[in-house]
Parts: C-alpha cells; structure tokens; sequence
C-alpha cells in the first residue's frame, strides 16, 4: 500500500493559502514583564525568602500582602537588584537579571546588562528618600540629569507636566522640610516617573503617613493604574489592593502563600493562612 499522507499534506496546505503562501506561525505570547522564580535569601542566619514565586503582565497591577516581617518589603528590593538574591530566577521584560545554574551559585547579567535591565524600574520607598537640600522642581530634574546624562533645559516640560500629573507644580520652589508627608510621596513618585520607567515598584508607599495624607497618594497611585502603568504594590491598604489591583498575591514567612485575581482573593481565599490574616484586617 501507497503511503499518501506526506503528499497531500502539502497540497493541502497549498490550498488553504493558495495566494499568500505558508500561513504564518501564530505570534508568541508577550513575555512577562517581571517574572520571578524560587527566590531565596538570607541575612546570616535569618531566612527571610524561601522560594518565593510571581510573574506580573504588562499593563497590569499587583498587589502583595501580608503581615509586617514576612519578607515583602525585602522580595521587592531584591527585583531591581538593591538586595541581592541566594538562589532562583529573576527576569524582566523577557531578560535575566539573575539565575541560578545547577552549581547552585547566583550569576548576575554584566554590569551594563544589569543597569540597562533595573533602568526599566522605577521604585517608590516607604521614607520617600527625598535630597534635602533641593527644591521639589530639581529632586524631579536630578536624577534623569545625573544617570541619564539628560540636559535640563529637555527635562524641564516633562518634569512640570509630571509635577503637574500629581498636583504640586505649585510647590515646585519648596523644600522637603516646608511640604506635608503626603506631598513628599507624590514628589517621590514624580521623580520615579521622570526616569520613564515601563515599571513602577511601591513598597508600603503610604505607611509613613498619617491617616488622612493616605488618600491623595493613592488617587495618584490609582491614576497610574488607569493609564495602565504596570506596577507591583507592597501595601497595607485593603481597599486599594481590592479596587485597583488585577491580581493580589498573600506573603508570609519568605513565601507568596496564594495569589489570584483581586475579587476572587478576597471572596475565595483558598488558604487558611490567607483567610486568618484577612479576618484579622477586614
């Protein structure tokens, strides 16, 4: 007997797309735009990661829970190299920060590589980390001038419509020390938008402030979400975390316990250490 199925399957595929040819391959999937893997670390004898896990898709935004001390604060920091990983997997926007091959020592990318990569992340700290000694305006202008070597006068129009964007183009002449918590943070997070990053990093960025300057950092906050800027979110802020997150991911111990799309988290939580801490701050 003849074997014809080598034969006509060209011959079908012929006539499928007699005019055009081969029909092209499906497009890949985007690559997440961070995308971490059993992430360990440890301060001497303190495990403060123990494999901890998540992926984050462009546009989208991530919330991370948990109680205080159950590593948050510290996996953040580790995704845009200011900590320093044992062991695992980061990878942004498709490249490797870091990897662990099977001689079980963390190799980093090169240092330009490694620059080029962390430049796409932008972070918002808990203390707003503000110079002191520079007026609103310039802690916005600085550091595109001094890492990016961007000359002032080209930085100026983006940094009044930033200033702009978060409501404090008024207080531009001011120093830190004459403007309220709240203020600072918005500041802060102007400065991070000046570096356009294509991710924003927050850890915890309104626990330094008093109940009633909470609101106006996270109608900024809730803004960027609108306009789609991918951001990964360390907060305490359960409304937040509900209303504006895609997904919300649950930490405890050194360990993402559950992760889901926000309203199925809090109607559905499937752990019990994630349904014990939600009784406890709901």
């Amino acid at each position: 007997m003849t074997d014809v199925t080598h034969e006509a399957a060209p011959k079908a595929a012929d006539q499928a797309n007699p005019a055009h040819g081969p029909v092209p391959a499906p497009a890949s999937t985007p690559a997440p735009m961070i995308e971490a893997r059993d992430v360990h670390k440890r301060f001497g004898a303190l495990e403060v990661l123990k494999g901890a896990s998540l992926s984050l898709n462009a546009g989208e935004v991530l919330a991370i829970i948990g109680p205080s001390g159950s590593g948050k604060s510290t996996f953040l920091r580790c995704l845009n190299h200011l900590e320093t990983i044992d062991r695992g997997r980061i990878n942004i926007k498709g490249e490797t920060l870091v990897h662990t091959p099977p001689a079980g020592v963390c190799v980093y990318a090169p240092e330009a590589q490694r620059k080029r990569i962390c430049a796409r992340m932008g972070m918002v700290f808990q203390h707003f980390n503000l110079f002191p000694h520079m007026t609103v305006l310039e802690n916005v202008i600085a550091p595109p001038m001094t890492v990016k070597g961007r000359k002032r006068a080209e930085i100026l129009p983006e940094a009044q419509a930033l200033l702009n964007k978060v409501g404090l183009w008024d207080k531009r002449d001011n120093y830190p020390s004459h403007i309220s918590g709240g203020q600072k943070q918005r500041v802060a997070i102007a400065r991070a938008l000046a570096m356009q990053p294509e991710i924003m990093l927050f850890d915890e960025p309104t626990s330094a402030l008093d109940p009633e300057l909470t609101g106006e950092v996270l109608r900024t906050m809730r803004e960027l979400a609108d306009e789609h800027m991918t951001m990964l979110v360390v907060t305490h802020e359960m409304a937040f975390a509900r209303e504006v997150a895609n997904t919300v991911a649950f930490m405890d111990q050194g360990e993402i316990v559950e992760s889901a799309s926000a309203a199925e988290f809090f109607k559905h939580p499937q752990r019990q250490r994630t349904r014990a801490f939600l009784e406890n701050v709901l």
